[in-house]
């Protein structure tokens, strides 16, 4: 008889694997995980698509408007150009800033194109003299820019809003790239770096080494979410997908603000678990407040997660990090026995706008 020395460990992985393809085939009743697993794909075809690039003159202020899943693209813009010459605003509502003038340019997003507080901008920027390009997947959106003459772009709806923020980010880099302080090599070096992490994260590696699956298996109460304020739009990101996907209660907060009040919290005995974000190449001052965050957690017995961002240019860090966090809220969801898709509590609200 012929004996085969199989490690316990790796069979278990295997019954993991198993087990967990099937649940979520089970719960992700909408296949979202499928889209993630192409997110890389989705990302370069994107960047490689035949849109063309328009170039808009004086452009010193853009403002950003979305809502939800669409907001959150502006969100990640804002980060990124938060180190350019170039001011950027987020509308995330009705109203316009004020600063708005003819060096403005106003970029609307709706992935559905129907979303009514993104539609109210849209129509007020009739009244004012500023440049205006809006892209969704049709919708209102659409038939409105066409009968106003406002330039737009139709780009693809990806399962949902949240999934589509990857080939929405992609093809405005593309099609704004003359007036976006974005250096190709930048975005290409991002494009690789989501490659490499698809690996780690994605359906195909359903093992403990996944990082994804760690997190989510990590956070059993409220999490909140601790981040310098560059990696502002991944904890915003982190939070949004947790509600939505994971339908769970959670906090963000800026770690330098939080020394000031919000750690005083912890002085008394909580369900909540703190998950420090952090960037690879933090402010100096910044990394010596999570190191005295880190030494007042161990001192007081408080249980905490890291999340660090990879090298790489600031599109890099950001991406790749919505990319983990966003596979962790599936994950999330499925060890909830949670189908991740499904907003019942936002289609209530839409149905009575």
């Amino acid at each position: 008889m012929t004996y085969y020395n199989v490690d316990r460990y790796f069979i278990e992985d295997i019954l993991l694997a198993i087990l967990n393809i099937l649940d979520l085939e089970k719960y992700d009743t909408q296949k979202m995980y499928k889209i993630y697993d192409e997110w890389p794909k989705i990302a370069r075809e994107s960047f490689e698509s035949e849109h063309k690039s328009i170039d808009f003159q004086d452009i010193d202020h853009i403002v950003f408007v979305g809502m939800g899943g669409s907001g959150a693209i502006g969100d990640l813009f804002s980060a990124i150009l938060s180190k350019t010459d170039i001011h950027v605003s987020l509308v995330k509502g009705y109203l316009l800033p004020k600063t708005v003038d003819k060096n403005t340019l106003i970029i609307v997003t709706s992935v559905s194109g129907n979303t009514d507080e993104t539609l109210t901008v849209l129509e007020s920027t009739k009244k004012i003299n500023c440049n205006v390009i809006a892209f969704s997947s049709g919708g209102k959106m659409e038939q409105f820019c066409k009968n106003n003459q406002i330039i737009f772009r139709k780009i693809p709806n990806f399962h949902s809003p949240r999934t589509s923020l990857i080939n929405f980010t992609y093809t405005i880099l593309k099609i704004l790239n003359s007036i976006l302080p974005i250096e190709e090599k930048d975005i290409i070096e991002s494009l690789n770096e989501l490659e490499k992490i698809k690996k780690q994260i994605d359906s195909h590696n359903l093992s403990n080494s996944n990082p994804a699956i760690n997190l989510a298996k990590w956070i059993s109460d409220i999490p909140i979410i601790y981040y310098p304020h560059g990696l502002q739009s991944v904890a915003t990101r982190f939070k949004s997908s947790l509600q939505e996907n994971s339908k769970t209660h959670v906090i963000i907060e800026d770690i330098i603000e939080a020394c000031h009040n919000g750690v005083v919290s912890w002085e008394r005995p909580s369900i909540v678990q703190p998950i420090l974000l952090q960037g690879e190449k933090d402010y100096i001052k910044t990394k010596e407040r999570f190191n005295i965050i880190k030494e007042f957690f161990v001192e007081n017995d408080i249980e905490f997660k890291e999340i660090n961002s990879i090298s790489g240019n600031i599109l890099t860090k950001i991406i790749c990090l919505i990319y983990m966090v966003d596979y962790a809220t599936i994950y999330r969801a499925v060890l909830l026995n949670i189908d991740p898709s499904p907003v019942k509590s936002i289609d209530f609200i839409k149905n009575r706008i």
